[in-house]
């Protein structure tokens, strides 16, 4: 521990001692010791109150900008209609891979579930139900939005 160490600065120090020199400075500044300690507290009190009410922000650093030309500008429309062309059936790709692997992953979840001893056509219709009340709400919400809306 720092203040056990015997070769330390601290250990000169204690309390009791600060005390009786703060007492003993205090008696021998004689009548002006109150003076003395409202000027120190106007000193103090000022530094701090511009240290407290200071504030320094930094202006928000501007983006930078980088453009990216990822087409020639002199492409015409068939070039541009046979690029987005191969762009969605890539998007249809994606898509279409990205259902078998959810399929797969539920058919996975559903092995689990019958392993493990539970009624998973019940939890499916369970979950159907929900999903078609939920859709439900949502149409129903979105009718009121428009009837509020016609109604304006």
């Amino acid at each position: 521990m720092v203040f056990k160490r015997k070769k330390s600065m601290w250990k000169d120090v204690s309390p009791t001692g600060a005390v009786a020199d703060f007492v003993a400075v205090w008696q021998a500044a004689g009548r002006a010791r109150w003076g003395y300690a409202l000027a120190a507290l106007v000193a103090s009190g000022s530094v701090l109150s511009l240290i407290i009410r200071e504030e320094h922000r930094a202006p928000p650093r501007m983006p930078g900008i980088t453009y990216i030309n990822s087409w020639r500008a002199d492409r015409s429309d068939e070039e541009i209609k046979a690029s987005n062309l191969v762009f969605e059936r890539v998007k249809q790709q994606r898509a279409k891979e990205r259902a078998e692997a959810e399929e797969e992953t539920k058919r996975l979840y559903r092995m689990l579930g019958k392993i493990s001893g539970m009624d998973t056509d019940k939890i499916e219709r369970e979950a159907a139900a929900q999903r078609e009340a939920e859709a439900k709400a949502q149409k129903a919400e979105a009718d009121h939005m428009a009837a509020v809306k016609a109604a304006k």
